[in-house]
């Protein structure tokens, strides 16, 4: 394949010659890590890599040295890295919109050379004109320049939006919370569930509440009831304070701002338009943490911070798009991927963050893989030819450890787990002479350690064991895990930690072919759920549409509605 040209049609990866070599490595594979291990003084520094601030060892992957060179092999042969760079260059891989694909410029630093174009754009001018308005909007905000209808200093911030405009910047709060140092919080609503808009702003002073509206189109069914909601909840609660009828509209404008390109809807909305900070068709949701949807996040914790954060996310892609492929993580991470779904029929995958900061993180990758590679059509319409996806889940440890940590030690399914960790404690806390981050690390070392190498029936009879206990208290071990560490958990990690899952989802689906850009599986549920509004709220010739389930369900929900 030519260097620098990206295939015009999807490679069938199965018809590769290193997809049949790796068919064949596999089926004459053997040993288990235990013994490479001991034939091999090597292997964690031959499977071990940095990038950035990652320390990132996949030494306990079920992979030898040939594995890992017949999976380079068939990214070559597929053409990952050349898509890779049509990716950054602009070219509209997203075929099925005919759009760019261009999260990584969102981060690209100012001044950069040479200038990003695309579609007759200035990409470098676009982004960084936004991100200096959204700067300048934080530091008001944060300063108490900008204050609330009655003159108040802004003390929360309430995000509304679903998807990647909730995931992205809860996640990226919980994580950096430590570093909110302005006098305020951030609080998400997403869930059309009006417990949600209800709970989230039960204790909230409307006086002190500054709401930020994130939809691109300001159309979304969700994040618009939600906004409207809450414009009433504020605007009820100024009235019990005294601010009349005639500064609604004043009340809206110092209360509300948007993310939003749709500054004709903004404006109906009540939101003054130079007050939306909008960003492109080139950014899916589940990659716009960093675009002006992290305006919550500059707000709470300061443009600064926010800076900090895309700094991390460059200082990943440029390792994704410079580092030689046997040591590019991403690229490494993403095949081990393509090797564990692929060949070692793995059907999920459990990221285990060991930082309680980190707990909606397994929640945000969920999106950003499931949403991108839950397909089984190919970029140019055709089927796949073989299994596309993974499940993702996870939950911070040692929580996971006392609930399914049982099944991924011994279970009968193959569950390869990524585990992650900071040297350094955001909260250096003792119990005694205890350090409690040791012993929290401890847990994370002995974890992978305990799911690689197992226990045999020999050394749980050396342990005093004996009958019919043995077999209940062995571990087969060889079960693959990736571990992944930073000298703390700080913005810059965090945005290497985001984008390194970014890249590794973008591998993925250029080996099966998909476009991992689009997200057309959740809008026939959206479709229908508009559909069948009429027959909820009792239109009968729109009940008697429906099917016989369906009109069942709704039926109970009418009998049971008081």
């Amino acid at each position: 394949m030519t260097e620098n040209t990206a295939p015009a049609s999807p490679v069938d990866p199965t018809t590769t010659d290193a997809w049949r070599a790796l068919e064949q490595h596999d089926a004459e594979l053997y040993g288990s890590l235990r013994e490479w291990f001991e034939s091999d003084p090597e292997r964690t520094r031959k499977h071990s890599h940095s990038a950035g601030d990652l320390f990132v060892d996949l030494s306990k992957n079920l992979v030898t040295d040939e594995t890992v060179g017949l999976l380079l092999r068939l990214a070559d042969e597929t053409g990952v890295l050349q898509r890779r760079d049509a990716m950054v260059r602009g070219e509209h891989i997203n075929t099925t919109e005919d759009r760019a694909v261009l999260h990584t410029a969102l981060r690209r630093p100012a001044g950069a050379s040479p200038a990003l174009e695309v579609d007759g754009q200035n990409i470098d001018e676009d982004v960084h004109s936004t991100l200096d308005r959204i700067a300048e909007f934080a530091r008001a905000v944060r300063s108490g320049e900008w204050t609330g209808v009655t003159g108040k200093r802004i003390e929360t911030v309430v995000n509304i939006g679903i998807g990647g405009s909730d995931l992205g910047p809860v996640m990226v709060y919980e994580a950096l919370r430590p570093l909110a140092d302005a006098g305020i919080s951030a609080r998400f609503i997403s869930n059309i569930d009006p417990t949600d808009v209800a709970q989230t702003t039960e204790d909230l002073d409307p006086e002190t509440t500054l709401v930020i509206v994130a939809s691109k189109t300001f159309t979304t069914l969700e994040t618009i009831t939600n906004a409207r909601l809450v414009r009433t909840w504020l605007l009820d609660g100024l009235a019990a304070k005294g601010v009349g009828e005639d500064r609604r509209d004043d009340a809206v404008a110092k209360h509300f701002a948007a993310v939003s390109t749709a500054l004709d809807k903004v404006e109906e909305f009540g939101i003054d338009p130079k007050n939306a900070f909008g960003f492109w068709d080139w950014v899916g949701g589940r990659y716009s943490v960093d675009s002006a949807i992290g305006t919550s996040l500059a707000v709470a914790l300061g443009p600064e911070v926010f800076a900090e954060l895309l700094a991390g996310f460059h200082t990943m892609d440029e390792h994704f798009l410079t580092a030689a492929p046997e040591e590019n993580v991403p690229l490494l991470m993403g095949m081990l991927n393509i090797w564990n779904v692929n060949f070692l029929e793995a059907e999920t995958h459990a990221v285990l963050p060991y930082s309680q900061l980190l707990h909606r993180f397994p929640a945000y990758l969920q999106q950003l893989t499931m949403e991108s590679n839950g397909k089984s059509v190919r970029w140019d319409g055709t089927a796949v030819t073989c299994e596309t996806g993974e499940i993702f889940w996870g939950e911070p440890g040692t929580n996971g450890q006392h609930a399914f940590y049982q099944l991924i030690h011994q279970g009968t399914r193959i569950i390869p787990a990524d585990f992650i960790a900071f040297a350094e404690p955001n909260h250096p806390l003792k119990d005694g002479e205890t350090d409690v981050h040791e012993l929290f690390l401890a847990n994370f070392f002995a974890q992978t350690k305990a799911l690689a190498f197992g226990r045999t029936a020999e050394e749980v009879e050396a342990g005093g064991t004996e009958g019919a206990l043995v077999p209940a208290r062995m571990f087969s071990g060889d079960r693959p895990t990736t571990s992944i560490m930073a000298p703390k958990l700080t913005p810059s990690t965090l945005g290497q930690l985001i984008a390194l899952y970014e890249h590794i989802t973008f591998v993925q689906g250029a080996v099966w072919g998909i476009n991992s850009f689009d997200q057309w599986g959740v809008e026939l549920g959206k479709q229908l759920a508009k559909d069948l509004a009429p027959a909820v709220s009792g239109d009968q010739a729109a009940m008697e549409a429906e099917d016989q389930s369906t009109r069942a369900l709704i039926e109970f929900y009418r009998g049971s509605r008081r």
